[in-house]
């Protein structure tokens, strides 16, 4: 079965608007053997919309579209479905009293302009929706399938997982063949190197697939296999798997979707270690992105951001000679830092951050990007150089993961 998503949405197309839903109706379908042949993206124009259905409908077995489903004048998918299909608009029960039971909720009284989210057209199934007012449709036609979700994500998920794959599955039958998917994430090797040290790709992956994903915090490793039977799949991919981690094992942190900070959250709970954190340049970053993870509070005791000169020496006790001697921005400063947080705060583990975000700031001998992360526990106080990039952002958002790694690399014993 071919499939082809459409976005509809002028703030999509003037890139105010990330189009997530495409990927994730995507990773769905996929996982049922539906396969995207193309994803489209169409203004909030009657007109444009009309054609690429018509363009679509001629080409694919599946077509899914999302946005324009709202109350107001530039919603106008509704209407576009009702002239594409020449059907009309009718009044749904069911689709009405959720509507009022949104509005109970968010206790206000129901209008006009919100009862008439409860007209679907004729010829489709409602796809009803718990999060929001506007419901879904679905039609099959001349043994296709088109499908309408609201652009909302959260709404738009829903419907994928409540109704829209399961009637998929039906659809599509006994899988004849499997494809299975597997997400390997690094940090810490550029994507050149990976390459290089994975070897014969061609030996590696015997007929399977391996894409290479970079991203500003590492690159995932995406993996696909397929197979006749499932148990052929998976025995194939860990396989896959297994040779890959034999090359590259201390750069992977995940095989899921798990963040770096999840995993260190759960190995710092695993081996029931707390830590401490004193960061300058990212300003509690790392502070921020460790207590995101549920149950922080086990192991995180507390973050403190020493910015400036006075509060490294006044609250961390790093002295002043060294400040003097070396600048704030160096091991011997990373060091002290790291050492004062854990000492005040009686952690396992004490982490420091120190540098050069950018764009000013740097001097011949330390240039922008420069950055150190200390580190100490009951046995070590040592800190690690890196040079990173000229954007102030990206250069934050790299030293934390940078400083996400050196904590799961401690704990599990990886040089």
């Amino acid at each position: 079965m071919n499939a082809h998503i459409i976005t509809i949405g002028d703030e999509i197309l003037i890139g105010q608007t990330l189009n997530s839903n495409a990927a994730d109706i995507g990773n769905k379908l996929v996982d049922i053997q539906i396969f995207v042949k193309k994803a489209s993206i169409v203004a909030d124009d009657e007109t444009e919309i009309i054609n690429e259905f018509k363009d679509c409908w001629d080409k694919n077995d599946l077509i899914i579209v999302t946005g324009g489903l709202g109350p107001t004048h530039d919603d106008v998918t509704r209407q576009c479905v009702v002239k594409f299909f020449n059907t009309e608009l009718v009044e749904d029960q069911e689709v009405l009293d959720d509507v009022k039971k949104i509005f109970e909720k968010r206790g206000r009284k129901i209008d006009k302009i919100n009862e008439c989210q409860a007209l679907v057209p004729k010829i489709a199934t409602p796809i009803r929706n718990i999060l929001g007012t506007a419901p879904g449709f679905y039609i099959e036609k001349d043994d296709k399938v088109f499908v309408v979700l609201p652009g909302v994500p959260a709404e738009m998920n829903y419907m994928m997982e409540s109704f829209l794959i399961p009637k998929l599955k039906e659809k599509v039958g006994e899988i004849k063949s499997y494809s299975l998917r597997s997400n390997l994430l690094t940090t810490g090797i550029p994507e050149s190197l990976l390459y290089k040290r994975l070897g014969n790709l061609k030996e590696l992956l015997d007929g399977a697939k391996l894409a290479f994903l970079p991203n500003q915090f590492g690159v995932k490793m995406r993996i696909t296999v397929k197979a006749e039977t499932e148990i052929l799949a998976k025995n194939k991919l860990l396989e896959i798997e297994q040779k890959i981690r034999g090359k590259v094992g201390r750069y992977i942190y995940s095989r899921t979707e798990e963040t770096l900070e999840e995993v260190v959250g759960r190995l710092l709970t695993e081996r029931e270690l707390t830590i401490s954190l004193a960061e300058s340049c990212t300003g509690g970053l790392l502070s921020n992105l460790l207590t995101n993870v549920p149950g922080a509070s086990k192991y995180f005791e507390r973050g403190i951001i020493s910015y400036g000169n006075s509060s490294k020496i006044e609250i961390l006790k790093v002295k002043k000679q060294t400040l003097e001697k070396f600048g704030a921005v160096s091991e011997e400063v990373a060091i002290q830092m790291a050492e004062g947080v854990r000492n005040i705060s009686k952690t396992n583990i004490g982490l420091s951050i120190t540098g050069i975000m950018g764009p000013t700031g740097a001097t011949t001998d330390k240039p922008v990007g420069l950055v150190y992360i200390g580190f100490c526990d009951d046995k070590t106080s040592t800190a690690k150089k890196f040079v990173f990039g000229e954007d102030r952002i990206i250069n934050k958002h790299r030293t934390t993961q940078a400083a996400l790694e050196l904590i799961r690399r401690y704990i599990l014993g990886i040089e």
